[in-house]
């Protein structure tokens, strides 16, 4: 990027200096590297060079620029900045440009590099979710989600002091558990407080301590799965769905690609964020699931709609990218691969569009199944192709299969008026 005149992004006053402050021209040649905007990039670099001539201003040296400072310029001088710079930075913007300026700082060694402070329940953590990770095989959602819930009972506890099991009492578990509640108020979510709390006693056990007592106080919440019918879509809705794709919209070769994944093959969010180019065998027309819930790679048949709306997008919409995934962003920065919340906003639009009243991506797993089970398919084949590693995962959709349930149905018994004198009931078709 060329340098920039100060006279350009101060308030008419010019400086000795004509150009930039180094720092500021590294972040701009940074930002556009990365398919910033021009104008993002302009207004960017200007906040850091505010910030460089302030830092300048008080005598803050290169080891002193740091978070503290960048916390002490946006919510003290940055509102009531009398060094004659246009006050004109917005909190938040100014807030992502000197995050991306103390990255560009510590790469080239002007400011210290950042120091993380971790604590004894810190460590313990990181421990913990190590073994759901290597002896569990827990998917890192999962094993993050575990942690986050573990932490809050340790840090209630112990805060900055050293974790002693044999310090924690019932008495804590309950109030831990009560507090988190609070939080997760439904009852799955309840229940996976206590899954996680279990666990974390049950791994203490195996390294040797005496939790058994500790694990006795926790009970998994009332709460039946079965209750009710898995929703999902009805096959007009399907089909309105699907045509809604052919809308005019930004990005709607990626949207129709990451929606035909979604129906016609049954992915999770994260397992249709994580797609490569090197996961399609097109002359054979297979994909290779490699980041799955399962950890374990399994390959799929490739669906024509599918590979068509996938072709269509990589070779007609998909930006140039040096990174290997499927979907990649198209605003910067360009180098971060996508995630599972933008699979989930992508289907969540194209609800919206379709005017259907649903915003959960994963109704579209369910509604694969209902479509199988009504074609004929066995629970065993809808299990396979959602790819659950245990039937019993896939029992709540045998009350969608109305063929098979109407099958074992039994007759409703003939009604008997109370006035009528007693009479042995009995079945239709059955012995007098």
């Amino acid at each position: 990027m060329d340098s920039i005149p100060q006279g350009d992004l101060h308030s008419g006053r010019a400086l000795d200096e004509r150009v930039l402050p180094l720092g500021a021209q590294a972040l701009g040649r940074y930002l556009g590297e990365r398919g910033y905007a021009p104008g993002t990039i302009a207004g960017y670099v200007g906040t850091a060079a505010h910030f460089l001539h302030w830092s300048e201003r008080s005598s803050l040296s290169g080891a002193s620029i740091e978070e503290s400072a960048v916390a002490s310029f946006l919510d003290r001088h940055i509102a009531h900045c009398d060094c004659g710079w246009r006050s004109t930075e917005d909190y938040k913007s100014a807030r992502a440009a000197l995050g991306h300026l103390l990255l560009v700082l510590r790469t080239l060694g002007v400011a210290a590099a950042r120091v993380v402070r971790t604590t004894p329940v810190d460590e313990e953590i990181r421990r913990f979710v190590e073994h759901l990770d290597h002896i569990r095989g827990l998917a890192p959602g999962t094993r993050q989600a575990m942690g986050r819930i573990v932490r809050e009972l340790l840090w209630k506890r112990f805060h900055d002091r050293p974790v002693v099991i044999s310090a924690i009492t019932p008495e804590h578990l309950r109030r831990c558990f009560a507090s988190l509640c609070e939080r997760y108020r439904a009852p799955s979510s309840a229940g996976t407080v206590v899954s996680a709390l279990r666990s974390y006693l049950r791994y203490r056990a195996a390294a040797g301590d005496l939790v058994g007592g500790l694990v006795s106080v926790l009970s998994s919440p009332a709460n039946w799965q079965h209750a009710s019918l898995p929703k999902s879509l009805a096959d007009g809705e399907l089909e309105r769905l699907l045509t809604s794709l052919d809308w005019p919209a930004p990005a709607m070769r990626r949207s129709t690609a990451i929606v035909r994944c979604a129906v016609d093959l049954g992915l999770r969010s994260g397992e249709i964020a994580a797609l490569s180019l090197d996961d399609i065998d097109w002359r054979a027309g297979t994909v290779k699931l490699r980041k799955t819930k399962s950890c374990r790679e399994q390959l799929l048949p490739l669906p024509e709609p599918t590979g068509r709306a996938l072709a269509a997008y990589l070779e007609h919409e998909r930006p140039r990218s040096a990174l290997r995934a499927i979907f990649v962003r198209r605003v910067a920065p360009d180098d971060r691969l996508v995630g599972a919340d933008l699979v989930r906003k992508t289907i969540r639009e194209a609800y919206r569009r379709a005017g259907l009243p649903y915003t959960r991506s994963h109704l579209l797993r369910h509604t694969i199944a209902r479509r199988l089970l009504e074609a004929g398919s066995s629970l065993k084949e809808v299990a396979d192709v959602l790819r659950h590693r245990s039937l019993n995962t896939t029992l709540i959709y045998a009350k969608l299969d109305s063929r098979a349930l109407g099958a074992v149905a039994l007759p409703w018994p003939r009604s008997v008026p109370l006035d009528a004198p007693e009479v042995a009931l009995s079945w239709p078709g059955s012995a007098p």
